[in-house]
């Protein structure tokens, strides 16, 4: 079974060994590239809507623009952008995984193991 599958069915089999080290400072940081990637590429879409209209000899509303470049950015940006939300993925895994196993401790230190 692949990791893909064992993760859409709840289960996850990365340790914290397999995991790269992790911190909420590099988490928060993989996730701002990441919603700034997807940011500029509504911007970008909307910018080429906008003025491909314009060089066509059609004015299109800024508003219609904005509207399909965040439709036509949604779909895209996860293509486009893969590799950075693998990695904001890898990082939240590593954190969550950092959690599991300090309440693991502290679960086992309660019940007077260690």
């Amino acid at each position: 079974m692949s990791r893909a599958q064992n993760n859409a069915r709840g289960r996850n089999d990365e340790t914290p060994e397999n995991l790269p080290a992790a911190s909420p400072a590099k988490l928060a940081l993989a996730l701002f590239g990441y919603t700034v990637a997807r940011m500029l590429l509504v911007v970008v879409v909307a910018a080429v809507i906008l003025f491909g209209g314009r060089a066509v000899g059609v004015d299109v509303p800024f508003i219609v623009a904005a509207v399909f470049g965040v439709l036509i950015a949604l779909p895209l940006g996860m293509f486009l952008f893969k590799s950075l939300r693998l990695n904001v993925n890898t990082q939240i895994a590593a954190i969550e995984a950092q959690r599991r196993a300090r309440h693991e401790d502290l679960q086992a230190r309660l019940r007077g193991g260690k």
